[in-house]
């Protein structure tokens, strides 16, 4: 255990040292003894949200946000846009339409919330609906949605949120991946 830590340090070191910055995205590693070696090597950056794009794997995720006001004739609800004014107080329900192309297990969909946005069901529990069992944890600034088994289909999620700040951005990012493969997620940007 100590060897694979320093071996670890070592390349962090080594990529430091070397000046390797953000845009280079080339690293070389070299085996000079005899064996059977392995590893692993993630690139993790930071970026803004209006760069993101959506990325093609067997997930696909659609996001919309209705805000749903009381009229004479019951509750209504109208799609979230960018021209969409936002007072505190409004009721917001996200709805989150996740689609699988293959039967999947360990997954682990991630929803943030966007600034200006509180959830109003904050106790973490398991849930059941249309066949599927999932665990729905909802954090400060995100609702996690963790699979155990995910069978191919589509599935619509839904949770409540109330508006907290006036002039609120409603840009968020959307990610899903497979638990034991995370190098692969599906992530879907937009309004909130």
């Amino acid at each position: 255990m100590a060897r694979s830590l320093r071996q670890e340090q070592d390349i962090s070191n080594i990529l430091e040292r070397n000046g390797n910055k953000t845009g280079d995205g080339k690293v070389t590693v070299t085996k000079k003894d005899e064996g059977v070696s392995w590893g692993a090597m993630y690139w993790q950056y930071f970026e803004q949200l209006d760069k993101i794009t959506p990325s093609k794997t067997p997930l696909s995720m659609v996001k919309k946000l209705f805000v749903e006001r009381n009229t004479d004739a019951g509750p209504v609800i109208t799609p979230v846009t960018d021209k969409t004014i936002l007072k505190i107080g409004d009721k917001i329900k996200v709805r989150i339409e996740l689609r699988v192309d293959r039967d999947m297990e360990y997954v682990h969909m991630k929803d943030m919330r966007a600034a200006g946005f509180e959830p109003t069901n904050v106790f973490s529990n398991y849930k059941y609906q249309d066949g599927l069992g999932y665990y729905e944890s909802t954090r400060d600034a995100a609702t996690n949605f963790f699979f155990a088994s995910l069978p191919k289909g589509t599935y619509v999620f839904e949770y409540p949120l109330v508006v907290s700040h006036s002039e609120i951005s409603a840009m968020e990012l959307r990610a899903c991946s497979v638990c034991m493969h995370p190098s692969s997620p599906a992530i879907r940007k937009g309004y909130a």
